[in-house]
């Protein structure tokens, strides 16, 4: 027998029991998804801070906020960030009460709060989406892999009741074809936590940023004439 052979990777997986490889394959593909998606926030997020530093210096460098609506809502080729839609929502609202006539000064700010806040947890939706995927994946992948491991390893054990003496060479195909789950397992499972954290820790700053800038712009607003 050709050991090296035998506990190749590849022949691993292919001598697997059929549910092993079914959660060898679940596993690759939650993988690939995680990826996928560990790449798309990645650029979104970049993106979003990008565009945040970037309003955060014409608001306070140009305090026409006229202009600035013009800036945050024109439908030019630019794109536009969850802060300047914030920006706009208030805006819009804050125009639109005032123009209304038996609106006091605090039902204007209210109505102004409130529709910020809702532009706010839309926007917040949208970045953290996919988030809740990676914080399963990183959760539940390795025990996935655990229980194609521990199948695997009672499929090895129940071929061993035929083989009137055991050795290295019956029993080791069988547990390095179960662990190879576990592995897969935790090959999915690692960067989904570590990138689930690391976005999850930028989005929080973000949604600070939003909250600090929704502030601001109220007092502002509550010193226009």
């Amino acid at each position: 027998m050709d050991v090296t052979q035998d506990l190749s990777f590849v022949h691993l997986i292919s001598h697997a029991s059929v549910l092993v490889q079914l959660v060898m394959g679940l596993l690759l593909l939650v993988s690939v998804l995680s990826w996928w998606y560990i790449f798309l926030k990645m650029f979104a997020i970049r993106d979003e801070v990008k565009l945040t530093e970037e309003f955060e210096e014409a608001f306070w460098h140009n305090q026409n906020l006229n202009e600035l609506y013009k800036y945050a809502s024109g439908n030019s080729t630019r794109e536009h960030g969850a802060m300047e839609r914030i920006f706009a929502a208030g805006f819009v609202e804050f125009v639109k009460l005032k123009k209304q006539q038996g609106v006091d000064a605090s039902a204007v700010m209210e109505g102004t709060r409130r529709a910020m806040r809702a532009t706010y947890q839309r926007e917040m939706d949208r970045l953290e989406s996919h988030l809740a995927f990676l914080a399963s994946v990183g959760s539940v992948s390795p025990y996935v892999g655990l229980f194609g491991t521990v199948w695997g390893i009672m499929n090895a054990f129940r071929g061993l009741a035929n083989v009137g003496q055991a050795t290295l060479a019956h029993v080791a195909p069988g547990i390095a074809e179960a662990l190879v789950a576990t592995a897969m397992g935790l090959f999915a499972a690692i960067p989904a936590v570590l990138a689930y954290n690391r976005y999850a820790h930028d989005i929080n700053r973000l949604s600070t940023r939003f909250e600090s800038f929704s502030e601001e712009f109220s007092n502002v607003l509550q010193r226009q004439p």
